[in-house]
Order: C-alpha cells, then sequence, then structure tokens
C-alpha cells in the first residue's frame, strides 16, 4: 500500500462519513489511539504476567491475568475500530503503540506476583486516568458514542483494578 503523504489526511478511500467537526476528528483520534496504545501495552504485560507467575498461588493468579488480558484486547479492538468510525486511521503497529502509550514495557526475566500485581494496578490507574482524560475531550466534541464506550471502559477498569488490589492484599498476608 502506498504511504499516504500528507500526514494527519485520511486517504479519500478511508474516509468514513461523520457527522463530528473535521477539527474534532483529528484531535479525538489522536487521544483514542493513545489510548489503543496504552490498552494493548497493557494487554500485553499481563499476558506475559500470565505466562511468567509462579508461586503458591499460580493458578488464582493466571487465571485473574488470562481473564483480565481478554477483556483488555477485546477493549483494544473497540476502541481502535471507533477511531475508525470517526473516520481516521489507527495505529498500524506495535512500535506505533509504544511510541503513544504513556505505558512502559516490563522485560524483567522475573517479576514476583506481589510485584506484578503493583504494576498492574499502577498501570490500570493510569489508563483509568486517561480514559477521563479522553471522555472530557469527548464531551467537549460532543462525540457521546466514544464517551458512552468510555463510560463502560472505566468501570470495567475499576474493577480489574479493584480485583488487583484485593488480590494484592492477600498476597502481602492482609487477607483471610
Amino acid at each position: 500500500m502506498a504511504k499516504n503523504k500528507s500526514k494527519g489526511k485520511v486517504p479519500a478511500r478511508l474516509e468514513t462519513q461523520s457527522d463530528l467537526s473535521n477539527n474534532a476528528i483529528p484531535e479525538l483520534a489522536e487521544a483514542l489511539n493513545g489510548l489503543v496504545a496504552d490498552t494493548y501495552v497493557l494487554y500485553l504485560k499481563t499476558k506475559n504476567f500470565h505466562w511468567h507467575v509462579s508461586g503458591p498461588h499460580f493458578r488464582d493468579y493466571h487465571l485473574l491475568f488470562d481473564e483480565q488480558a481478554d477483556q483488555l484486547f477485546a477493549a483494544t479492538d473497540v476502541l481502535a475500530e471507533r477511531v475508525r468510525r470517526i473516520g481516521a486511521e489507527t495505529v498500524h503497529s506495535f512500535a506505533q503503540m509504544l511510541k503513544l502509550s504513556s505505558l512502559k514495557e516490563n522485560e524483567a526475566t522475573y517479576v514476583s506476583p506481589l510485584d506484578m500485581l503493583k504494576e498492574l494496578m499502577s498501570d490500570t490507574k493510569t489508563v483509568i486516568k486517561n480514559m477521563r482524560d479522553v471522555h472530557e475531550l469527548c464531551d467537549k466534541h460532543g462525540d457521546v458514542a466514544s464517551a458512552s464506550i468510555l463510560e463502560n471502559f472505566i468501570d470495567e477498569a475499576e474493577k480489574r483494578n479493584w480485583f488487583l488490589f484485593e488480590t494484592s492484599r492477600n498476597a502481602e498476608g492482609g487477607g483471610h
């Protein structure tokens, strides 16, 4: 496929009709693509921890991380498709996602289960904050569809964070 030389302009054959203003679309797309990147990086980190968790609570953590990874992967698709529906391009590569994401990969050979939980909680809080910020932008531009999607995703992320928090309390010996 030939590269589009005009930065930010979508090739005519990829344009999608939208009633959002032409000024709103690039701003919304940039913000939503940031969420695509954050969500996908968090998905990969969660899946990595799922593959590498060990210890006495292996089964519980392994299943928790897998369930959360599935939710994150599904959210990534919904967000990316929303970017396309408003008439913009979404991310094209993992390298691009890493540039856009506010999260960092974890390439450590070993991470303790408690540190996995803490890192996922911290990253999830970052994603929640970013979703709230993008929601405000959606409100500013009257993009109720994206705002509605984000409201559901914020609730789901808060639930994932709650599960991570409660699991970490048990890992520290604070629960029964």
